[in-house]
């Protein structure tokens, strides 16, 4: 029979359809952060045949700006290279921009593409599992409001929920007991009045930092703990800051010029890119680049809180400058020297009714306790996410997280994510990385809708070799020397898990063309080539130019650079 044959004791069929045909896909996306709206915008722009869903556990879109409202909350990227490239916004206020201007501009950038079509807010996804027969997603979904769990399904489950935004309290005895104003940073109280009362403030990672200057000239005493040492630094990019690394308001004439000059905004947004781009320099620990941060940071805290301040030798670390993501704070230093400001650096051995008991015995009493104190580190779920074969990705990420250049993991069919274990997170905006992330992820969901792939599966063994290359490199950086770090899962010493080896360039490249090599492809057919179809392309198809190879001899050539 035509179109037909024998083989493998079954018949095959040729399918009559052209080459290039696309399958519907079903999507779903967890979270509607930066990650999320980036890919609902790709996926909108150059995909077709797709059912995209977001679910957004929050009432609004934007993801950590939308959850982060703390006095002082701010990014420390300059902002006019915290946007996407794709949607340049020429009229930032400031340098380094508040959180609230960055919710706003995320929100404008969902509303102006039409993106909130995608998204079902106040919706949590509180379970995942792989359904092996169908080769679909079954995902566990919970209406906030309402609290009525549903049951939804996706051919293709995308993971875009963030790294840090599962937030814990510090485990302290006591902490309940305490009869003040009791908050966390990221679960800010809107209603919190710090005005002329006694405020202490317990860490000094980056929500601390700028928690403290912000509220230091209003408080009455600010008490603020100070456990480890921190190195303290001036903005990402400062060359193009205001004095000293300090941020400042653009002029409008400066608005005007990004506004109406385009080449010149770009060439403004490629300089200050540039600059953050030349940060993995000092992170090579023996590296000359390095011990120049190293002495640049110490002059820095010298000059800011005094040549002979006792607070010095609590806070100048002797781990290397990146071991923990360096932490501008512009203010902070100034603010540990006002007359009511105290800096304690003895332990806490418990929270009483009325304040803070210290190791020596002191009870420092104070109407508001603020904890600055972080997140859930681990990259564990906050969710079962169930793969193959009944694998949790909560049991096998709980002692060490690995993933497939952070965004695949084996046993886990048809799920990619977004800033995984092992991301360059550490050198510069966060808005380029889950750009790149999303091409490579469409161009993943691509093949599979238009080559008769069913699932599509990180090998075991691809994982492995980068995993053993990840830990081969990391020694070198500063990102192993001795602290605690997020970067380490929490650890001093463990295996440096949240970062990639190497530059964000580095990883921008390694991602331009994927190894499908490292991949297990299961067709929906038994024949591979099943998606060759009747003999036609769909580029030949009514109205289309079957010409297109004329236009540009030099098309297909674009991923060929050295």
């Amino acid at each position: 029979m035509a179109g037909t044959a024998q083989q493998n004791g079954g018949t095959y069929r040729v399918s009559e359809k052209p080459i290039g045909e696309s399958r519907q896909l079903r999507i779903i996306t967890i979270g509607a952060g930066a990650s999320g709206l980036n890919l609902a915008h790709q996926i909108d722009k150059h995909m077709i045949n797709v059912d995209h869903k977001i679910y957004e556990k929050n009432s609004d879109v934007g993801g950590t700006w939308f959850e982060n409202r703390y006095p002082g909350c701010a990014c420390d990227i300059p902002s006019h290279n915290y946007q996407f490239t794709w949607e340049p916004e020429p009229e930032w206020t400031h340098y380094y921009s508040g959180a609230s201007e960055i919710l706003e501009y995320f929100r404008k950038v969902a509303r102006k593409h039409n993106l909130y079509r995608f998204v079902k807010l106040n919706h949590k996804v509180i379970g995942a599992r792989w359904d092996e027969d169908k080769a679909i997603w079954i995902i566990k979904v919970e209406n906030i409001t309402s609290s009525e769990i549903t049951h939804d399904w996706c051919h293709f489950m995308v993971t875009g929920s963030g790294i840090l935004n599962d937030w814990k309290w510090p485990d302290i005895p006591g902490l309940r007991t305490f009869k003040g104003q009791l908050i966390h940073s990221a679960a800010w109280d809107k209603a919190a009045d710090w005005k002329e009362k006694t405020v202490a403030v317990l860490g000094c990672g980056s929500s601390g930092i700028q928690i403290v200057p912000t509220i230091q000239p209003e408080v009455k005493q600010l008490i603020t703990f100070i456990r480890t040492p921190t190195w303290i630094t001036a903005g990402f990019a400062q060359s193009k800051a205001g004095p000293g690394g300090a941020n400042f308001a653009f002029s409008n004439e400066q608005k005007e010029k990004f506004c109406t000059q385009p080449d010149e905004y770009l060439r403004y947004r490629k300089e200050v890119e540039a600059e953050l781009n030349t940060r993995f320099k000092f992170i090579l620990k023996d590296s000359t680049a390095q011990a120049e941060a190293v002495a640049y940071s110490i002059n820095e805290m010298k000059s800011k809180l005094g040549e002979n301040s006792p607070l010095l030798k609590h806070l100048i670390p002797t781990f290397g400058v990146g071991c923990r993501r360096p932490t501008p704070g512009n203010g902070y230093l100034e603010a540990l020297t006002q007359d009511n400001v105290r800096v304690v650096t003895d332990g806490i051995t418990k929270i009483v009714p009325d304040g803070i008991q210290t190791e020596t015995g002191e009870i420092i009493k104070v109407d508001i306790f603020i904890c600055a104190t972080g997140f859930n580190i681990s990259f564990c779920p906050r969710y079962p996410i169930i793969g193959r074969d009944g694998i949790s990705l909560g049991d096998l990420w709980k002692k060490i997280p690995a993933a497939y250049l952070s965004l695949a993991i084996p046993n886990f069919p048809n799920h990619f994510m977004f800033l995984g274990p092992n991301a360059p997170v550490a050198q510069g905006s966060v808005l380029p990385i889950v750009e790149h992330t999303a091409k490579y992820i469409i161009r993943m969901l691509h093949k599979c809708q238009t080559q008769d792939i069913k699932y599509v599966e990180v090998s075991k063994a691809a994982t492995d070799d980068f995993g053993e290359h990840i830990q081969t490199f990391m020694p070198r950086t500063a990102w192993s020397t001795h602290c605690r770090s997020w970067f380490k899962n929490g650890q001093i010493d463990g295996p440096v898990v949240a970062i990639h080896p190497g530059s964000r360039v580095h990883w921008f490249h390694m991602l331009e063309e994927p190894r499908y090599e490292d991949y297990e492809w299961q067709g929906l057919k038994h024949n591979r080539f099943s998606y060759l179809g009747n003999g036609f392309s769909v580029r030949e198809g009514s109205g289309r130019d079957s010409t297109y190879y004329f236009d540009n001899p030099d098309a297909g050539y674009e991923s060929i650079r050295y």
